[in-house]
This record gives C-alpha cells, structure tokens and sequence, in this order.
C-alpha cells in the first residue's frame, strides 16, 4: 500500500498536465455549441473505453472498509452490478455535476465576460479546493492536519499570482459581471465536490469501472441537457477535422487524463489532490507562453517556483495519511 501512496500523488500530477494542453484541442472547436462538445467527447470516449468496462463491471465485488461506506451508515446495502445506492447516486451526482454542468457554467461565465482574461472569473475558480476539501471532509471524514495547512495555502496562494500577473483582478467586464461570478461560483462548487464524491466511489471499485460509468451517464445527461436548451445534437455534427480534435481529446485530456487521475484519487485523500490539481493552471500559462507567445511578469515566474515547491510538499504528505 505505500507505493500506492507514493504513486498517487504522481498520478494526480500526470493527469493535471494533461488538462493543462486541454486548450489546445478545444481551441479548434469553437464553432461547435459547449453542450455538444461534452456529448460527443463523453460519446468518444465511452465507446472506446466499453470493451475494458464491461469485464471490469461483471468483476466488481462490494467490499467494506473503514474509509468507505461505514461512513454512511450503511450495513445492508442494496447492491446494484456491484455498485450500492449510496455510490450510484455519488456516480450520478458527479456526471451531471462535473462533466456536464460544471463545464456549461464555467462557459456561461466566460461569455458573460466576453473571455476576458485575469476576470472574476478566473479568480472563482480558483475556490475550487476549497469545495472539494470541504466536501471530503463532509463525505469521507477526512481531517486537515497542522503540517497540511501552510503548504496548501501557500499553494492557493502561489497558483493566484501565476494567474493574476501582480495579483491583478479585471473587474471591469461589463454589466454581466455578476451572472458571471454565480455561474464560475457554481462551476467551483460543481468541480470541487465532485472530487469527494469521485473517491468515495473509487474506494471499493476500479477505475475502469467508475469512469466507463462516469461517461456513460454524462453522455446521456448532455444529450438531455442538449434537448432542455434546445440544442439540436443532429444538426451540430462536427466536421471531418474536428471528429480528429474530438478524439484526440478522449485519447489524452479526455477519458484518458480520467482514468489516470482516478488512479491516484483512489490512493489520495482529497485534500492533497485537489491541491495537487494546481499543476493545471501552470501547465496552461506555460503553453500560453510556448504556442501564443504571451510572456509572464517576473511575479508570475516566481509564484510558479513557489507553486511547484508547495505541490511537492504537499504531495509528500501522502504517505504519511
């Protein structure tokens, strides 16, 4: 098990870079509605991932253990192809939450702003932690220890200058300011408390299984959400160029950063991951400076040092939880 715990963080930190290159892809995606980018990029990656799922749904095997389900209270539970109640609704929650509403949120607010960089938007965002570490310790009982609470804030506080140049917030995006910060606010909420809920389902199956479930039901939630707004799936078909994009995204950003991440949520308490995750937002400003030719200030090379440096000993804790 203590490889387990050294590998985790690694792990967590692999997929964080992946999400970091994420931009890339979708930035030639953009003719195409947010909703029918999800469907079709959870579609992909379900059908590629369902020869490996299927055997590993029929292996699941309900197992007790002492970070699990005793939390709940559940003794007797009703299984459901291995999976109990308590997990389906944990698996349901987060599909629709994370890759279906978080997603559309974060947009709607992006838009409010008209992609307005450094905004509000950007800055709510970075509550996410917050989210999930207060949702783990809601779900899972995990507990913030003395030696975790400097390391994690100065990482929060690192990863804002990386994004801020000088610690500068735009608050002048317009009269849709305010929409924006609800729906960045929920997309946080949505993002951070899914992580909880994505390891309490993880504790006692594979990750094969909770992400081949994952995309399976997000697929069907984006197609219902698609209808709800009125969003014709069928005639929104990508073109031949970005059916590529589109599975590029599942072979690295998509499905595959998941099933990579999960492996170290699996052997990570929240609170190291999701602070872990703040890899993502220095990957992205990097490649920004790499492919965009936008240069950083010396703030925001010095928060990135001080970023990695925080990351690390976070990380580091793991294999004494």
């Amino acid at each position: 098990m203590q490889v387990f715990k050294t590998r985790g963080p690694l792990f967590i930190v692999i997929a964080a870079v992946l999400w970091g290159v994420d931009g890339i892809w979708r930035r030639s995606l953009y003719s195409l509605p947010p909703i029918t980018i999800v469907f079709y990029e959870h579609l992909i990656g379900f059908l590629i991932l369902l020869p490996f799922f299927i055997p590993a749904l029929r292996k699941e095997r309900f197992t007790p253990t002492p970070n699990g389900h005793q939390n709940f209270g559940e003794k007797m539970p009703v299984m459901v192809w291995g999976f109990t109640r308590k997990e389906w609704g944990a698996l349901i929650t987060v599909s629709l939450l994370s890759s279906v509403l978080g997603t559309l949120w974060f947009t709607t607010a992006l838009q409010k702003t008209s992609f307005i960089s450094f905004s509000v938007v950007y800055l709510l965002q970075k509550l996410q932690p917050i989210f999930a570490i207060g949702s783990a310790r809601i779900f899972l009982k995990e507990r913030i220890g003395k030696g975790y609470v400097p390391w994690a804030a100065l990482a929060l506080i690192a990863a804002y200058f990386v994004t801020f140049p000088n610690g500068s917030v735009n608050l002048a995006t317009g009269a849709g300011t305010i929409v924006a910060a609800l729906f960045a606010l929920g997309a946080a909420f949505a993002w951070g408390s899914s992580t909880a809920l994505s390891r309490f389902a993880l504790l006692n199956h594979s990750r094969t299984a909770v992400t081949g479930i994952r995309f399976g039901l997000a697929t069907i939630f984006a197609l219902l959400v698609a209808l709800i707004m009125g969003t014709s799936i069928s005639q929104t078909v990508p073109a031949n160029t970005q059916w590529l994009y589109l599975l590029a995204i599942a072979l690295s950003t998509g499905m595959v950063a998941l099933l990579i991440y999960y492996e170290g949520l699996k052997y990570t308490p929240v609170k190291i991951a999701t602070i872990l995750e703040l890899v993502f937002p220095l990957v992205a400003v990097f490649i920004d400076i790499f492919l965009y030719d936008k240069m950083l200030i010396p703030s925001q090379y010095l928060a990135a040092l001080v970023l990695l440096f925080a990351v690390r000993r976070v990380g580091a804790l793991n294999s004494t939880q």
